[in-house]
């Protein structure tokens, strides 16, 4: 039997039982961030969704660095990657960043994290491909598949932008004057 979710109020959550567990938030990204303004980004977003997720029912980042795969030919780096990926997002709801995917405004992104959160979802998986992007599997998989416009991206700074976004949907279910539309 699945977990009954909490009742909201204002995007808080009210009615939290000593066994509601905060919707597990992860960053999933190939390729480790050396560091740099990229990683102090990432970190200071993090940071800052701490104390307000808590009180949203979602958890800290975690943030999962996979190794970039040592095939030879790209479409086998991304397959070996796209196995690494789906362990790590195993049983969680799928958000995979590609510059193939749809385009939707932050407010949308919040109510939808907030939709999976109140259907009781355990865990948020929003994933960074590496250099070679992801594999068309892992996008076939993913509940959402986003894109920061058609651009290409390094994956360090859409690692960034992946976790401002993060925090920005929490400051939006919130109600946190961040949000600014």
């Amino acid at each position: 039997m699945g977990r009954r979710p909490p009742a909201r109020t204002r995007g808080r959550l009210t009615g939290l039982t000593p066994d509601s567990r905060p919707v597990k938030v992860t960053i999933i990204a190939v390729g480790r961030l050396k560091s740099g303004p990229e990683t102090a980004l990432v970190d200071r977003y993090a940071e800052r969704a701490v104390a307000l997720g808590r009180t949203l029912g979602l958890s800290p980042f975690a943030i999962v660095e996979l190794p970039e795969s040592r095939a030879r030919r790209p479409e086998d780096r991304r397959r070996e990657e796209a196995d690494a990926i789906g362990q790590a997002a195993l049983g969680q709801v799928l958000v995979a960043f590609d510059e193939r995917g749809t385009s939707m405004d932050s407010e949308s992104l919040a109510a939808r994290i907030g939709q999976w959160r109140d259907g009781g979802r355990a865990g948020l998986a929003l994933v960074v491909g590496g250099p070679d992007g992801l594999d068309p599997g892992i996008r076939a998989k993913a509940d959402l598949v986003l894109a920061f416009g058609a651009l290409t991206l390094p994956h360090q700074i859409v690692r960034a932008l992946v976790a401002e976004q993060a925090y920005r949907a929490m400051t939006i279910l919130s109600g946190h004057p961040y949000h600014r539309a």
